[in-house]
């Protein structure tokens, strides 16, 4: 018997990324497991990749079709890019248990009839090949044969007595496309996996799985997205911080730009979570980037996602500000993706971060959280989410940087949703008008590692750092409100004209 990864002979992995996690390695052999969902909610191509991967590991497999013909199942296989040689395919549609009327045995309903010829003819089949991997497709139309709740669970039962012993793992596939409770078969199945496939009011329609029942096997419990890609099902297992054990290190990370560093204490903790609000164009981005081109002169690795800002248009304004990034991504050492939040979910995000911290990334920048939020369509769920993949980053030391545009641009603003308290470090961007001219403000509101200023102070955009931070702004009160009021004073605005970079 072959070995599966983590060098276990006592499981058979199903060779789907993601779902192997959630299992703990796999399914125990030589067991019957269930797998539902819905018609297009993957079931199928679950059921090949599970005997190509058994192929893989010198096992032989057997895809018994009870509902589609050869050329359908082959079909699939191909769109995947996937080859069934080597694998034992049987077609036994609805077509092929049809007995004339003139050969029925008039003492017994035909039903009954049709029923034994079929698991004859299956039982047959399977003793003649001697699988180690079956993948039964699917139980709606023995369901329909059997006619009666009762005479189906016998089948089943039948199915689960033939295999016992015969060193065979299977998987039966069901659609669910009757209304009979299905808890007693899920009582007979050793494990059960439900896979769903919901639709939103726009965007592509999101998948998700949940292991219902799994025996002697500590799975990952809930539900875990997934994705039917070219290539089969990816699965993005629900993560759990408490899982990953903690890195402590406790050294600061500056944004190279002695003004801001001081507004914040000297810096951001490494290992904290950083949130940047404000309302849209006041430089949120620009300020998350300020300490992602920092790191990366370090030589640091950074992963970025951009939620909202095409990539070509972010490039072209950070060298206007004189924020060399390109060199950066051509090296590797950066890596920015577009995500587009009608097409992924919160969970392949997830996913992906993680994949990035895996690769090396010290520092991740999210820009922005409405991005996020817009892929979440529970909100009330954003939160938890959030929270753990932050914990997540957290205990591996990783500096994370979120951006998040508030609703309005003057006087009172609105967040679509409140992360503040997630966030270890809040820092707050407004608007103020004087003398007709609209000016920048910045304040750090929130540093749960240590001091920092709790001034306001004046700031613009330009090259070469960036942006540029001026003087505290004592002369003015309501700032932070976005209605200020001017009561005179000593405050030293930058000059008119002076975003070319040059100090006030």
């Amino acid at each position: 018997m072959t070995t599966d990864a983590g060098g276990s002979t006592d499981l058979a992995c199903m060779g789907i990324e993601g779902l192997d996690d959630v299992l703990r390695g796999g399914l125990p052999r030589d067991r019957l497991y269930l797998i539902q969902g819905d018609p297009g909610s993957g079931k199928t191509t679950l059921g090949l990749q599970f005997l190509l991967e058994g192929q893989r590991r010198g096992e032989v497999g057997m895809y018994i079709s009870l509902s589609e013909t050869r050329e359908e199942i082959e079909a699939v296989a191909r769109s995947h890019g996937w080859s069934l040689d080597g694998v034992h395919l049987v077609e036994m549609t609805a077509a092929e248990q049809q007995f004339s009327l003139e050969d029925e045995n008039t003492l017994f309903e035909p039903s009954e009839v049709e029923l034994r010829e079929l698991m004859q003819r299956l039982l047959k089949q399977i003793e003649q090949v001697g699988p180690a991997r079956v993948v039964l497709d699917s139980l709606s139309e023995m369901r329909l044969v059997s006619q009666t709740s009762l005479r189906y669970r016998r089948q089943v039962l039948t199915l689960k007595q033939f295999f016992a012993g015969r060193r065979c793992t299977v998987l039966m596939l069901d659609d669910r496309t009757t209304e009979d409770d299905d808890r007693q078969l899920q009582s007979l199945a050793h494990g059960v996996l439900s896979l769903e496939s919901r639709i939103l009011e726009y965007g592509n329609e999101r998948r998700r799985l949940r292991v219902v029942k799994l025996r002697g096997v500590h799975h990952r419990g809930g539900y875990h997205e997934f994705a039917i890609t070219t290539g089969g099902l990816r699965v993005f297992p629900r993560l759990v911080a408490a899982e990953h054990r903690p890195e402590v290190d406790h050294d600061v990370i500056a944004s190279g730009l002695r003004e801001l560093d001081n507004l914040l204490g000297g810096g951001i903790d490494r290992g904290t979570a950083t949130l940047v609000m404000g309302p849209a164009g006041s430089g949120k981005s620009t300020l998350a980037l300020r300490f992602a081109i920092a790191a990366l002169q370090r030589g640091e690795k950074v992963a970025m996602f951009a939620f909202d800002e095409r990539i070509d248009t972010m490039l072209v304004r950070l060298d206007s500000l004189g924020m060399d990034l390109r060199a950066h991504l051509e090296s590797g050492r950066a890596m920015l993706r577009q995500i587009d939040p009608a097409e992924m979910g919160p969970g392949e995000f997830t996913t992906l971060v993680r994949t990035s911290v895996e690769e090396g990334a010290r520092t991740v920048v999210i820009d922005s959280m409405n991005g996020y939020l817009n892929a979440m369509p529970e909100e009330r769920l954003l939160a938890l989410q959030l929270h753990e993949m932050l914990s997540y980053l957290g205990h591996l030391g990783i500096t994370t940087l979120m951006v998040m545009a508030q609703h309005g641009v003057t006087g009172q603003l609105v967040t679509p949703v409140d992360v503040s308290y997630i966030a270890d470090t809040v820092i707050l961007l407004r608007y103020f008008e004087v003398d007709g001219r609209v000016r920048k403000a910045i304040s750090v509101v929130k540093k749960r590692s240590g001091r920092h200023e709790e001034t306001i102070r004046e700031y613009n955009l330009g090259a070469p750092f960036g942006l540029r931070i001026g003087q505290p702004l004592t002369g003015f009160r309501g700032v932070l409100t976005g209605s200020p009021v001017f009561e005179g004073g000593a405050s030293k605005l930058f000059n008119d004209g002076s975003d070319d970079g040059s100090r006030s």
